[in-house]
């Protein structure tokens, strides 16, 4: 603990503890599979390849016919992909095809650059090794390996693995579905008139496009204006048929700060102050069996707090069994003399030279930086960074989706 902070480890682990992974199977097309979530192992039905065949375009022959490069040999059959030759007579070559079965008799493949084609034979320049050039069946996959495991979230080459065994169909739990809303008589759409006083509402935009990217169905309810009827009406509807409402602001204790006493009114709320930088205030509760959420109303808070806490929710409620993201411990091309008592996310990307470099303005309200960036510096508390020493640096990559 940090005074009355809670650790983010402490917070991340608790709020992982409330996630409930959706149950319902949905059986669909491999075709549109990536991004979901296996519900089941899948077993591969057979060996993968099927049968021996040819690593490269050649000719298929018996090793003991080669004794010498040099050696003439006739073409006695053609295999192209998607053929079956016949058995191999001794003394004889056959024309063979990258992926064409090895016929039976043949016992390796001599690449065709190390050959000469003379007429209806074939001049071996090179004395082959028994099994040269051949990938034998089962060799990628056994039949009855588990190919993906139950909890994959489906990637492009997963849903090409399972295409490799012939499966049309996936066994996918169904998508997270989250309510959204903004708080805040303040907030303007783009391309409305910017009124006194007013902010245009970036939450809104970035919110959605990144449970998009997590693969959610997302409801969105616009913006809530600062009146507790309005924001208890507009909870109680979007608790309906969704597993988590997701705000933005409003989370406070002010007198115009209406979400805190709406969610207490129709469910249960805690308040979470974090050791974190950016992004200290997070809500959390439950409102007719939707899970709740409250994020900061700073969009960059907003930003930051979404990819390491909300994100790792919504992958623990879709059934994914890989949450963490990525780290790598590059070298640090900045000097950070000033460190906060609170665990400090800083935007940075990477440059030419292979380290990390931080953006000028790391204040909570630079939106600019996040586009920037392509990932997060996390600094431990109270740690002084100086150039030259290592720091654990999150790609966008592993947490955009």
């Amino acid at each position: 603990m940090n005074g009355n902070m809670l650790s983010f480890d402490e917070a991340y682990e608790k709020l992982l503890g409330f996630a409930r992974p959706v149950r319902e199977i949905e059986q669909i097309d491999t075709m549109s599979a990536a991004g979901r979530v296996l519900a089941q192992s899948l077993r591969s039905p057979f060996d993968q390849p099927p049968m021996d065949n040819s690593a490269m375009d050649g000719y298929a022959l018996r090793v003991a016919d080669v004794p010498a490069p040099g050696t003439r040999l006739p073409v006695s059959q053609r295999i192209p992909a998607g053929s079956v030759g016949h058995e191999l007579a001794p003394g004889t070559a056959a024309r063979i095809f990258t992926g064409a079965p090895l016929p039976p008799g043949a016992d390796a493949v001599v690449m065709q650059e190390l050959c000469e084609h003379d007429g209806d034979a074939v001049i071996v320049n090179h004395v082959p090794q028994a099994g040269d050039a051949i990938r034998r069946a089962g060799e990628d996959i056994a039949a009855g390996a588990v190919i993906l495991p139950e909890g994959q979230r489906l990637r492009a080459q997963d849903v090409a693995l399972a295409a490799s065994i012939g499966l049309a169909e996936l066994p996918v739990l169904r998508r997270v579905r989250v309510a959204m809303f903004s708080t805040g008589s303040e907030l303007a759409m783009p391309g409305e008139p910017l009124p006194p006083g007013g902010i245009y509402n970036s939450n809104r935009y970035m919110l959605r496009a990144l449970l998009a990217g997590l693969g959610c169905e997302v409801a969105d309810f616009g913006i809530v204006p600062d009146r507790l009827d309005a924001t208890r009406e507009t909870l109680r509807e979007a608790a309906e048929g969704h597993d988590l409402i997701l705000t933005s602001g409003g989370v406070s204790v002010g007198e115009e700060d209406h979400v805190k006493p709406a969610v207490e009114a129709e469910g249960s709320l805690d308040l979470w102050r974090i050791a974190m930088k950016p992004g200290k205030p997070l809500a959390y509760g439950r409102v007719h069996g939707a899970a709740f959420i409250g994020l900061p109303g700073n969009p960059v808070s907003s930003f930051v707090t979404f990819l390491l806490m909300v994100r790792p929710f919504l992958l623990a409620t879709q059934g994914a069994t890989e949450i963490a993201p990525q780290a790598l411990q590059l070298r640090a091309d900045f000097d950070w003399t000033r460190p906060d008592r609170r665990r400090e996310f800083l935007r940075a990307r990477l440059n030419a030279e292979g380290g990390v470099e931080l953006f000028a303005n790391q204040g909570s309200a630079a939106l600019n930086s996040t586009v920037w960036a392509n990932g997060l510096v996390d600094i431990p508390a109270a740690t002084p960074v100086v150039r030259g020493d290592t720091v654990r640096f999150l790609p966008y990559g592993g947490l955009l989706n």
